[in-house]
């Protein structure tokens, strides 16, 4: 079985769509060949790549890029991460499949909280759904039509 090559993409590749390569990198390195980018760069978010270290997963070798900084790749899967990513997704072959699995952003959240334990449980719930989401993976893409 072929790997399939699959993009995350998120407004700013700092959380969430770091949190989805290192997962997949984590999980299912043997079935899917993975990549992460923003619609702009945000750097690498230091809490993001803590709560990836507690649950076992080494991100902090990752780097914030956008799709620029991505070699001349094609994709089997286009994943928008966030509302934003998904409206302002750019073109891609027919054949890629695009979806959206859109999960709350950490940052944002952590803003309404009281102190850092607080904060840090908005990126932890974030990382445990988006780990539950790519779990089903490859096998929940089969389902999606290429050029979708």
């Amino acid at each position: 079985m072929s790997k399939k090559r699959v993009l995350f993409l998120c407004t700013g590749n700092s959380c969430r769509s770091q949190m989805a390569e290192g997962w997949t990198r984590h999980l299912k390195n043997d079935s899917i060949e993975v990549y992460s980018a923003g619609i702009e760069k945000h750097g690498l978010n230091p809490l993001a790549v803590k709560v990836m270290a507690e649950a076992g997963v080494d991100i902090s070798s990752q780097a914030s890029k956008t799709l620029d900084d991505l070699p001349d790749l094609e994709f089997d899967y286009v994943i928008t991460l966030c509302g934003h990513a998904q409206e302002t997704c750019p073109f891609f072959p027919a054949k890629t499949a695009r979806l959206h699995v859109g999960f709350d952003d950490p940052p944002t959240l952590a803003k309404t909280a009281r102190n850092e334990e607080e904060a840090l449980d908005h990126y932890r719930r974030v990382r445990d759904e988006i780990r539950d989401y790519v779990r089903t993976l490859p096998e929940s893409l089969g389902d999606i039509p290429e050029g979708a």
